[in-house]
């Protein structure tokens, strides 16, 4: 099964420094839901909705590079990524990113909705590492308060 492959992918190979980090959500019930709750994220909407820029707007697609910025003003961070998988089965919808080199941190990340029965869930699962730029580096715990602020709103993002 894809899902399969796409939670494993998200978790190996964990070098000792790694921080892997999962938490999943009930956005709410219905078909409706899970429809827009769908577009939304193979639109890369959790990201867009948690305060990132995203260009091109495409929709997910493996191998897809996209440049992704969050910052204000002239202060803008870029996280290069490649999407390493998407999924898109009746029950689970879903696409994981890795980080490139210059990315703040590296790791992977992955975007699940999983239905149970009318229910619609989100699991954000990530596994977070030491960027390769010393400068990230030095400032790595800084980034992960900044990561902890990230990941509350991609909890909230695909919410009705």
């Amino acid at each position: 099964m894809a899902v399969e492959t796409l939670l494993e992918r998200t978790w190996s190979p964990l070098a000792a420094s790694s921080r892997p980090w999962q938490r999943r959500v009930l956005l709410g019930g219905g078909a409706a839901l899970w429809n827009d709750a769908c577009v939304a994220l193979l639109r890369w909407e959790v990201k867009t909705r948690s305060g990132f820029r995203l260009q091109p707007q495409l929709p997910v697609a493996v191998g897809q590079q996209p440049l992704i910025t969050i910052g204000v003003g002239p202060l803008r961070i870029h996280e290069p990524v490649e999407v390493v998988d998407v999924v898109a089965e009746s029950d689970w919808v879903g696409f994981s990113y890795r980080t490139m080199p210059g990315h703040p941190v590296q790791g992977v990340e992955a975007f699940i909705l999983e239905r149970a029965d009318e229910q619609v869930f989100l699991l954000i699962r990530s596994v977070t590492e030491p960027s390769d730029v010393p400068a990230w580096r030095r400032v790595f715990k800084v980034l992960l308060l900044a990561q902890w602020v990230t990941r509350q709103r991609y909890l909230r993002a695909l919410k009705p």
